[in-house]
């Protein structure tokens, strides 16, 4: 149960016995800002009072009359103009916890979503080399974006978008070759200027030497060129496949650029757009500022992206006549929008933020406004080890690779660190903290909740060989009368909002900051037992009242379970 969904549908209820056929469509049901104000407030009075022609305050104290007689309820106060705030009875804390225990793993589980169908582009990195550590946040973030909204109810597809057209994937292909005569005998001396350095395209030329022999050696480029674009793209896509399933990571679909164009599929989305008279021949004003060098007043073919909210409209073709990065990508997104996705969402580095607006605008205009393109920019990652920039092993030729860094800490921590910030913010990546055993570490503090509570539970099935078997019923859970206690049930029965208020938000940090929040709740009652014996877990002469916290402690290890599993991080019974 959203516990605020269901008080505000109950407000809803209250209102409309006082005033019918009111808006309320703008009443809300949240947590106070302070929580010595109760556990849910509502603005029902503030937002209805023109409408219903009451004051306030007046009309207030009508909806607290009755609020008071709900079974849940156990004060109600008006507060302020005519804030409402609601304190819940103990009772109700206590179904709570059931719910949790009843549920477990799959506590906070939603319909939200309906079944409707979401499409999740990430990583898309270039197929030109091995992920590396800037490629590991979008792809963390990409992940556990998709498993956050399939909780809350979406249909998702984890979507990956191979840039295999451009000019980049001819000069892997001279990149191969380069390796490919190196693998036959031959001296190649330093790798030139505008080729991949990178030691990871040797397998590739060593694979190329063992299917076409020499061969291809003394062909011109226009023979093998075309052939080496496939065979070097495939190599990169399954190093790079290798180098994901190392973080965890697995995609639904990959759609080929190149398949894309091969296919027709750009001339049809400019075809139909020019059919709406959204295309046109036009010569776009200078940038403001200093004049690029290479500018020139020139007709284009341009689209009217600013007829969409763009700040300029964008070319479609270059100069050579060939099409631009947007034609392919406007041509891509018209693809998902067929494929069923009126819901999109990509994730891009922070590099791409000029090409956003352009984008959402190209986007509305193929799907006449039926589709929604929400950009996730991620921004870089500083490496760092002690606090200083730190530099690891460059198999790669230039930078960090990504499997580097699941090597040295491992994948659940790199999954789990990259998600401590919203995506828009940098991100610092310090590979000492990231394995201190402290509460500075997120990681550390969460898992140690988590394998604490296995620890009491194994302790207790020594004492108690049936304390771990069925739930305890609310009676029994209704011996945990401590504020620590309830505090913490009060917690864990926030997580279904959570997960809603999170997947609506496409912003899976705030399950980060949730379980830091539980595990730092957890932990607190835990200190509380070492100075209160009463308040220790496993008490030997009251065995109701350690089911009951073991139960409570069943339920934090529920919902800490539901959160990394999100994050696609397993939860550890024992910390090593």
């Amino acid at each position: 149960m959203n516990l605020f969904k269901y008080f505000r549908e109950e407000i809803i209820k209250s209102v409309e016995a006082i005033a019918p056929g009111l808006d309320t469509s703008k009443v809300t049901a949240e947590p106070p800002r302070e929580t010595s104000h109760g556990d849910v407030a509502t603005n029902a009075a503030m937002v209805l009072t023109k409408a219903a022609g009451i004051k306030p305050r007046d009309l207030a104290e009508k909806i607290a009359v009755a609020l008071r007689a709900h079974p849940a309820v156990s004060e109600v106060e008006v507060a302020g103009p005519g804030f409402i705030n609601l304190r819940l009875s103990d009772a109700f804390w206590f179904d709570r916890l059931a719910e949790v225990l009843d549920a477990g793993v799959s506590y906070g589980q939603s319909d939200m979503g309906k079944g409707a169908k979401v499409n999740v582009e990430y990583v898309s990195a270039n197929p030109t080399g091995p992920m590396h550590i800037g490629h590991a946040r979008g792809a963390v973030f990409g992940d556990a974006l998709a498993s956050l909204l399939v909780k809350a109810g979406y249909d998702v597809t984890r979507e990956y978008y191979v840039n295999d057209a451009g000019s980049q994937v001819d000069v892997l292909a001279r990149s191969a070759f380069l390796r490919y005569r190196e693998a036959l005998g031959e001296a190649i001396g330093e790798i030139p200027e505008g080729l991949y350095p990178g030691e990871y395209l040797k397998p590739a030329g060593e694979a190329l030497a063992k299917k076409y022999g020499p061969a291809l050696k003394d062909k011109p480029e226009d023979e093998w060129l075309p052939e080496l674009r496939g065979f070097a793209v495939d190599a990169m896509l399954e190093m790079i496949k290798d180098d994901l399933a190392g973080l965890g990571v697995k995609h639904d679909v990959f759609v080929s650029e190149r398949g894309l164009v091969e296919a027709g599929k750009v001339q049809d989305s400019l075809d139909y757009l020019s059919a709406k008279g959204l295309i046109y021949e036009g010569v776009l004003e200078p940038p403001k500022g200093k004049l690029p060098d290479d500018w020139e007043a020139r007709p284009q073919t341009l689209f009217k992206a600013t007829q969409f909210g763009d700040d300029v409209d964008r070319p479609l073709r270059k100069s050579d006549g060939s099409w631009t990065y947007f034609a392919s990508d406007i041509a891509y997104h018209l693809d998902k929008y067929r494929r069923g996705f009126g819901s999109m969402i990509d994730v891009w580095g922070a590099d791409h933020g000029g090409y956003v607006k352009r984008m959402q605008a190209a986007v509305k205009a193929v799907s006449e406004g039926g589709g929604d393109l929400d950009v996730k920019l991620c921004q870089m990652v500083n490496l760092l080890k002690g606090g200083q920039p730190y530099k690891m092993s460059k198999r790669a030729g230039t930078f960090v690779t990504l499997r580097d860094l699941v090597e040295a800490v491992g994948k659940d921590v790199v999954r789990f660190i990259m998600l401590t910030r919203k995506n828009d913010a940098h991100l610092d990546f310090d590979l000492d903290k990231v394995l201190e055993q402290s509460r500075d570490n997120p990681v550390f503090y969460v898992q140690y909740a988590h394998a604490r509570c296995h620890s009491v539970m194994r302790h207790a099935a020594g004492m108690w060989p049936e304390a771990v078997g069925p739930v305890p019923g609310v009676q029994v859970l209704a011996r945990l009368t401590d504020p620590a206690e309830l505090g913490l049930i009060r917690l864990l029965a926030g997580w279904p909002r959570l997960v809603e208020s999170a997947a609506e938000a496409h912003e899976p940090h705030r399950v980060a900051f949730y379980l830091y929040d539980l595990a730092a709740a957890f932990h607190g009652l835990w200190n509380k037992g070492k100075d209160e014996t009463r308040l220790r877990f496993l008490i030997e002469d009251d065995r109701e009242l350690s089911l009951a916290r073991l139960g409570l402690l069943r339920a934090v290890v529920g919902v800490i379970a539901s959160g990394l599993g999100i994050f696609g991080v397993t939860p550890v019974e024992e910390m090593r």
